[in-house]
């Protein structure tokens, strides 16, 4: 990888809390998983940083090789690589992902 584009990952994911690679952005995802995951962040009144891999295919290919994990979105917390759709799913259902995010039970 690229230690430019490493370093350009490395910077949005230490600048931000919650960050989530995605196709498309938060306000107009550009495929399901990704949109499963801003509706979860969403709903929980997540503030977060979202990055359009779709914008840099050099980034798009980087970040998989960052995290070790094959597939778009790919969510970040507190600098943690934390998964993808169904791992962001899954942490919700259970409440897991509200407390790793700290959000209050309602």
């Amino acid at each position: 990888m690229d230690e430019a584009l490493r370093k350009r990952i490395e910077d949005i994911i230490k600048e931000n809390k919650v960050v989530l690679f995605m196709k498309g952005t938060k306000q107009m995802p550009m495929c399901g998983f990704s949109s499963q995951v801003v509706s979860i962040l969403t709903q929980l009144h997540v503030d977060f940083k979202d990055v359009n891999v779709l914008d840099d295919e050099d980034l798009r290919q980087s970040i998989k090789e960052f995290s070790n994990w094959p597939t778009i979105p790919q969510l970040y917390v507190n600098q943690k690589f934390i998964g993808g759709c169904d791992i962001a799913v899954e942490m919700f259902q259970s409440g897991e992902l509200q407390e790793l995010l700290e959000v209050k039970h309602e």
